[in-house]
């Protein structure tokens, strides 16, 4: 059901899931598998980390299978469904998670990392989308969760790219759901905070002061890591809510800058930004 209604997922339902070789997206499979029996199609550029989460699922009660995709490719994105259709019969619930970071300043950023951060976090997010709705759509049943992050709500800076990417993933998550809403689809989109993953390892930082070491500090410190955030990820799935934001900093940032938006950015934001130096 639709319209402000529960929307259980089936029991075994079958999943797609972008960068579930590591982070987020193997948490989110393991609580799949555990909670669901989940069948699960593992799409992720490294085939060896997908295999392991694959063996993980397994491990965990549910059934697996791993596609190699670079979501930054159109092919391998459109090719998905097919995919699912062999490995798992076709598909109930898609996971867009697979996503990069870039941190800098609007001008310091080089543009090949634009494009880089752009190609993954949001034609990847959109390829997915237009992949998978038709087919959703037609089937008149099924459910989208799309990774963004609070980063697309909140927009502070030093994360110009990292920020326009994962609100174009917001505004595209709130768009589709009343698209898709009279087919009986939800869409939810999740905004965490910071938790631990390997993004940070992964990224592209143009802040002097700020590498991975860190960020993975600052991540470290979160009480609600990523299996925490699956959890809430999925339940908020269930209970077709739009946004889902399972961290209180992120919840009290967004209630603070919906309340007053210009005192937000006036005030607020320069101070955390000058202790970021």
């Amino acid at each position: 059901m639709v319209g402000g209604k529960t929307m259980r997922l089936p029991d075994r339902p079958r999943v797609v899931i972008t960068g579930a070789g590591s982070g987020l997206g193997r948490a989110l499979a393991l609580e799949l598998a555990r909670s669901k029996s989940a069948q699960i199609l593992i799409a992720e550029l490294n085939k060896e980390s997908g295999e392991e989460t694959a063996r993980l699922v397994r491990d965990a009660g549910g059934e697996a299978s791993v596609v190699a995709c670079d979501v930054s490719r159109r092919e391998d994105v459109l090719a998905l469904p097919d995919e699912a259709d062999r490995a798992i019969g076709g598909v109930d619930f898609l996971i867009n998670n697979a996503g990069v970071a870039v941190g800098g300043l609007t001008g310091d950023v080089p543009l090949e990392d634009w494009d880089w951060v752009m190609g993954i976090n949001l034609w990847g997010v959109i390829y997915g989308c237009h992949a998978f709705a038709p087919r959703l759509k037609a089937q008149r049943s099924g459910a989208i969760l799309n990774v963004a992050s609070a980063a697309g709500l909140l927009c502070t800076p030093p994360l110009a790219p990292y920020n326009v990417t994962k609100a174009g993933v917001v505004a595209l998550s709130e768009t589709l759901r009343v698209e898709l809403a009279p087919a009986g689809v939800t869409v939810t989109v999740l905004c965490p905070t910071f938790f631990k993953t390997g993004i940070a390892a992964s990224g592209r930082t143009h802040v002097p002061n700020s590498g991975p070491e860190a960020i993975e500090r600052l991540m470290a410190r979160s009480k609600v890591q990523a299996d925490g955030v699956a959890r809430a990820a999925i339940k908020a799935v269930e209970q077709n809510e739009l946004y889902a934001l399972p961290h209180l900093d992120g919840r009290l940032a967004w209630q603070a800058k919906r309340s007053a938006p210009q005192a937000f950015y006036d005030w607020i934001v320069p101070q955390v930004f000058r202790r970021m130096g």
